[in-house]
């Protein structure tokens, strides 16, 4: 079996706002054999940069388009073709958007290998250990607390017993912080709250707001730091009162690493979307023998909501899972399947593959650009 064609499709939503929300476009990748098989993956990045290091022609050994590396391989060798890319994008890779290109790619292998055998990813990656997860809706915060309150009230009535509010306008000002955080809480009543501060201080205000915080109960504080402040974070665990993630922004097994060897967190948060199925299954090694404990990332559509789910259950510590619930077409229609918790709780697929089918007619009617 060989790979016989890459296409590479930007999605985009009729209206793009000022928001960080990455589900209002997305790259989706389509790998398809000689005799017609097709895997499908996308990923978390501009969808037109990750299309450029596909799309790229030969330049030297090592500055290559993955889509020229790949042609005429065997699909089922993910991990000779992660290596494979890796060495021969050096000169433009080794982190950032050109690991998450190859994520998209490496997503879309493990969906086609998963395809051939007739497998879910989550046997092929050495078997699930959770059926399913307590799922928590995540959201961005309101402009206040006032309207932080009333998004969390929606969520708490549509089943979930965990919400997460995340980025802007926290960081405006401690005011600003404690009013979003006290409206969160008293929106969500008793359920579990997770704060996503969005990178916003230095690690002696995030202590100052961890201890501030710890009054309404907060299971974690995520992303307080830059995500390049690997000694902040270190300094940060030691003595924060409340648990700390991160991670969504970290490409590959070189990103996380000094993370990991510093034991900086407490929640190691891996998006597929970012690093494959081939790297996260050696980052969950790693956090397991660190005794920390994993959660996925996943802000974009159901390919990587399925993605994580797939992984996330062969995690022996997972204890929550991350669920998308923004109100965006990307989001909710790009599959036939619904990939959405209910009651609270969210299904690990047991389908071949992602277990995800493409609503061709919605993808049709977004794509705004395409290569093969």
């Amino acid at each position: 079996m060989k790979i016989a064609q890459i296409i590479c499709q930007v999605l985009r939503s009729e209206s793009v706002v000022n928001k960080t929300a990455s589900c209002q476009d997305l790259v989706l990748v389509r790998i398809r054999t000689e005799d017609g098989l097709e895997g499908i993956g996308e990923a978390d990045s501009s969808p037109e940069v990750v299309k450029a290091i596909i799309d790229a022609p030969f330049s030297h050994n090592i500055a290559c388009g993955l889509r020229e590396i790949l042609i005429g391989e065997n699909p089922l060798e993910t991990d000779r073709l992660w290596q494979k890319m890796y060495r021969q994008t050096m000169y433009f890779g080794r982190s950032s958007v050109t690991l998450s290109a190859m994520s998209a790619i490496d997503m879309a292998l493990w969906d086609l290998k998963g395809k051939h055998f007739g497998e879910p990813i989550h046997r092929l990656l050495g078997g699930k250990q959770h059926d399913r997860f307590r799922a928590y809706a995540s959201i961005l915060f309101g402009k206040d607390g006032a309207e932080t309150r009333e998004i969390g009230q929606r969520w708490i009535e549509n089943g979930y017993t965990a919400v997460k509010f995340g980025w802007e306008p926290m960081g405006e000002s401690e005011a600003v912080d404690l009013d979003l955080v006290a409206g969160a809480r008293e929106g969500i009543k008793e359920a579990t709250l997770l704060v996503d501060a969005g990178c916003v201080w230095d690690a002696r205000t995030a202590l100052r707001r961890a201890h501030a915080f710890s009054q309404f109960d907060v299971e974690w504080l995520e992303e307080p730091l830059r995500p390049d402040d690997v000694e902040g974070y270190r300094w940060l665990r030691d003595r924060s009162p409340i648990p700390i993630a991160a991670g969504e922004e970290e490409c590959g097994r070189t990103a996380f690493r000094p993370l990991i060897d510093a034991r900086a967190l407490d929640v190691y948060q891996i998006d597929i979307a970012r690093n494959g199925f081939t790297d996260a299954a050696y980052l969950r090694q790693r956090i397991e023998e660190i005794g920390a404990r994993p959660c996925n990332h996943c802000y974009t559509s159901p390919l990587t909501e399925a993605a994580s789910l797939h992984w996330l259950s062969t995690c022996r510590d997972a204890f929550l899972f991350e669920d998308c619930v923004e109100d965006e077409p990307m989001r909710h229609e790009l599959a036939i399947e619904k990939i959405q918790a209910e009651d609270g709780w969210i299904e690990v697929p047991d389908r071949p593959g992602l277990g995800v089918t493409l609503n061709e007619d919605f993808v049709a009617a977004h794509v705004v650009a395409q290569s093969e």
